[in-house]
């Protein structure tokens, strides 16, 4: 419960920025008010952490996530923010800028910036690299110091252009942990040379994520984007709410061997995790209005029918380890295939379960919520993101890839993973490339990949600086405290490094 102690701190802890202030403040003031109500059984698994909200808030008044349609805004202009439609890439950037602080989410700052290659394209007709270098720059720049906040996602098409390149060349250039990029690849339109560039760019920061395009499109369509942490979702609409269940901790809260599990305990839960969704969702949209009172809503750049909510999971590892050595078996996640088996076998179940569980305004997946692998927070601890290997323990490459990529198909709203590469990478970047199509033609949903030397560490959906993290607790990017957590807690800078040669080209071959 939020005291006035409570409030007189965020107000005097000096360690607090001003916007700081503000955010907090507004969340103590949120959480002053009853949550949503749930029955008894469902706030004792919030409570014990079985079930997980994310820290959401008690009232739900903004949707977790959503995704502009800034294409249409471009071309039609705004009525609430008094702008024309845009004629050049001058028009073009300031309009962005404009619509990302009047963008709401979770963290207070948009988590997608659009797909900045297809939104710009149109606009640079006739601009000389030389003026589209300095323009972008000032932008990018921007984006850095106006939402310092690393969970924000540009995504790139599959296709090659002069934006992207450019991008790509800024971000060697600038070293910004604002804003994250996913690459959509296809097997097809997405060159080699493309690619390339991107890997390129990982070695120098840490960025982009690449991002099965054909899979995506599959599950969300042609129009969907990557934001926050790998969170897939139709652009014009969002998500709700995240809600995760710690299998770890369900296997934990309960005795008996697999079958059990899978017979009692992983059904309850489940359930509990659904209810939960569900009373956050109805007071979001029935209580609090936020669909009827967005000019984003109004103006038609977000759509609640393109709606939906994540079911997030995590702690699989755990999990399994667990029940194999209630059955006597020593077996591991990621280094045994039956606990392998065991592992895709709990989250097929709870796929099922899912796909079986109506939900209230979620018809941007037909009145159903999406199944999320999430990827971990800074206050978990013991416990692995979603369906990942543990870190320090993960095998070698192809061997790693194959043991999560049979996972991805299932989770529509996003699924990773994160390797680490040694200076080997560098010496053969188009061994990279071939890991890429590789994974991707293999079943990998989108993964990327951390360099042991540069001077960013890759947490989940967000990179920090290993130089932002040393002036800490004075950092600007609001996203550096929660990695911190994560550095220190979950030991993310300690994945184990993976050398990559000519020869490792797809994890289809035997290892």
């Amino acid at each position: 419960m939020t005291s006035l102690e409570d409030i007189r701190s965020m107000v005097t802890n000096p360690k607090y920025t001003y916007r700081q202030r503000v955010a907090g403040l507004a969340n103590l003031a949120e959480n002053l008010l009853d949550p949503p109500a749930v029955r008894k059984q469902c706030s004792d698994a919030l409570t014990n952490r079985i079930i997980c909200d994310m820290y959401e808030g008690s009232a739900p008044y903004r949707p977790r996530y959503l995704l502009p349609d800034y294409q249409k805004v471009l071309v039609n202009g705004s009525v609430f923010l008094e702008l024309p439609p845009a004629k050049d890439l001058d028009d073009a950037l300031a309009f962005l800028l404009i619509m990302y602080s009047a963008t709401p989410s979770i963290t207070g700052y948009p988590v997608y910036f659009g797909d900045l290659d297809t939104l710009l394209l149109p606009y640079v007709e006739g601009v000389v690299d030389e003026d589209l270098y300095s323009k972008l720059k000032r932008f990018w720049i921007s984006l850095d110091r106006m939402f310092p906040d690393a969970f924000a996602h540009t995504n790139l098409s599959p296709v090659y252009n002069r934006v992207s390149k450019m991008i790509f060349k800024l971000e060697r250039e600038l070293l910004q942990v604002v804003p994250n990029i996913s690459l959509k690849v296809d097997p097809i339109l997405t060159s080699d040379e493309y690619i390339l560039d991107g890997v390129k760019t990982v070695f120098a920061c840490g960025k982009p994520h690449f991002i099965n395009d054909v899979m995506m499109q599959s599950d969300l369509g042609p129009d969907y984007a990557a934001v926050s942490c790998y969170n897939s979702l139709k652009i014009g609409g969002g998500s709700h709410t995240l809600v995760r269940i710690n299998l770890k901790a369900t296997v934990d809260a309960t005795e008996g061997g697999i079958e059990q599990f899978f017979q009692t305990a992983l059904p309850f839960y489940l359930d509990l995790t659904a209810e939960l969704m569900e009373s956050r969702i109805l007071y979001l949209v029935e209580e609090s209005h936020f669909f009827e009172s967005s000019w984003l809503v109004n103006e038609g750049l977000l759509d609640l029918d393109k709606f939906s909510a994540m079911f997030g999971i995590f702690g699989l590892a755990e999990a399994v380890n667990t029940l194999m050595e209630r059955e006597g078996n020593d077996g591991t996640y990621g280094h045994s295939p039956v606990a392998d088996d065991l592992g895709y076998r709990i989250t097929s179940f709870i796929s099922a379960w899912v796909a079986e569980r109506k939900m209230p305004y979620c018809e941007g997946n037909n009145g159903f919520a999406f199944l999320h692998s999430q990827s971990g927070i800074d206050l978990d601890i013991g416990v692995t993101a979603g369906t990942r290997i543990p870190i320090g323990t993960e095998p070698p490459l192809i061997s790693h890839l194959k043991t999560v990529a049979r996972h991805h198909h299932l989770f529509q709203a996003g699924v990773s993973d994160v390797l680490s590469f040694d200076e080997t990478a560098v010496k053969n970047p188009q061994a990279v490339v071939d890991v890429i199509r590789g994974a991707f033609k293999s079943g990998m949903r989108d993964f990327t990949f951390n360099l042991e030397s540069n001077d960013f560490i890759r947490i989940t959906g967000y990179l920090v600086r290993k130089s932002d993290l040393a002036k800490m607790p004075s950092a600007r990017h609001s996203s550096t405290y929660l990695g911190a957590g994560s550095v220190a807690d979950s030991h993310v800078d300690q994945r184990i490094v993976k050398r990559v040669t000519s020869a490792e080209s797809s994890p289809s071959t035997s290892s």
